[in-house]
């Protein structure tokens, strides 16, 4: 199994190690539920240096993404990234990323450990066109993600980049713990928080750095399991599960990141004829009524019929109720639509509800 240059740091604090698409990473250290209620009410670590990072280099460079991707790349700038995604001809999903613009000729796309071998070849073969080269340069990165409410005063100390002024998606350089790093103010917990790029050899002083001054603010160092059940109660796309190349944009509910006006794109026609005619189904959030916890492709029902199953689902530690996702009819994806759920050859009732399940107050 590959390993992170952190690797060393997750045996030393005694993490628990699994495999995880290849890689040997985190899943908990001190148990999910103490380091998922940390993220919400004080601030975690999170190594995520498994994610992949493809550069676009060359004077067509925004051109490429902008065909790529279905939000506005031009909106982007060496201090402002993007939530995007790869989408088919038939608008699906590729995959979904982070753009960022690293100057006018060079841009850093960061996609899914699961996904970037595919997503290299995907955007390779794409690139063609334009006067562009394309990079795997997913080695070189360590990633970092700093999440919760104390993110700012525990980064501040240690960086002298104006993190506490940074808008949400802003972009800065400069170094953290003395290390080189580019600072994104971006996440996926639902938290304010940083993610942190280094290509340092030694990216570890910046780890220390954080936990160190993290100590005084509830810092801990937060694995996968956490992270996913974190992601889930703010409604964050897992691709695999939520989104796939199965799932269009619009059944997704990220039309939010469609700009048609911008030009040309992968899967500009059929995603605008879904806007204009409506999907037969959308991606729904529901809360268990009865006893049990949806997992996972559990068959969901909808009048007495299965409709599909269970993409995302779980206990969740901050509300203490059992939620989840499905893709429903779009007539029983509104707001207290009555739906079903096959828990251990039961159907147990639940509600549709309103998204994210949990937004934060501050």
């Amino acid at each position: 199994m590959r390993k992170t240059r952190l690797h060393p740091h997750h045996q030393q604090l005694k993490g628990r190690m699994i495999e995880f698409f290849g890689w040997e990473m985190p899943v908990e250290y001190s148990g999910i539920m103490e380091e998922h209620l940390a993220v919400r009410n004080q601030a975690g670590l999170f190594d995520v240096s498994h994610m992949g990072e493809i550069l676009l280099t060359g004077p067509q460079a925004l051109d490429c993404v902008q065909y790529l991707t279905p939000n506005n790349a031009a909106r982007t700038n060496p201090e402002k990234a993007q939530y995007s995604a790869l989408t088919t001809p038939q608008g699906g999903f590729v995959d979904d990323l982070l753009v960022y613009c690293l100057d006018e000729t060079r841009y850093l796309l960061v996609v899914n450990a699961a996904n970037t071998e595919k997503d290299f070849a995907w955007i390779e073969s794409h690139a063609r066109d334009f006067d562009v080269t394309v990079t795997n340069v997913s080695d070189q990165y360590t990633q970092m993600a700093l999440q919760g409410r104390r993110a700012v005063d525990i980064l501040r100390g240690i960086t002298a980049v104006n993190v506490e002024d940074m808008p949400s998606f802003g972009v800065a350089h400069g170094p953290v713990a003395g290390i080189d790093a580019m600072v994104s103010r971006t996440g996926y917990t639902g938290e304010d928080g940083f993610e942190i790029y280094t290509t340092s050899p030694d990216p570890g002083v910046i780890w220390n750095a954080l936990l160190r001054n993290g100590q005084g603010h509830g810092l801990k160092p937060v694995g996968l399991g956490a992270r996913d059940t974190l992601r889930l109660e703010a409604c964050l796309m897992l691709y695999g599960n939520d989104i796939d190349e199965t799932t269009s944009v619009m059944e997704a509910g990220l039309s939010w990141l469609v700009k048609f006006k911008k030009g040309d794109f992968l899967g500009r026609e059929i995603l605008l004829h879904q806007k204009e005619e409506g999907v037969s189904r959308k991606l729904a959030g529901f809360e268990v009524l009865g006893r049990g916890i949806a997992r996972p492709h559990y068959p969901v029902f909808c009048a007495g019929d299965e409709v599909g199953q269970v993409t995302s689902g779980t206990f969740s530690p901050y509300l203490k109720k059992s939620i989840g996702l499905a893709y429903l009819p779009a007539a029983f994806a509104e707001i207290d639509s009555e739906i079903e759920v096959g828990i251990r050859s039961k159907r147990i009732p639940a509600r549709v509800v309103e998204l994210p399940f949990y937004r934060r107050d501050y």
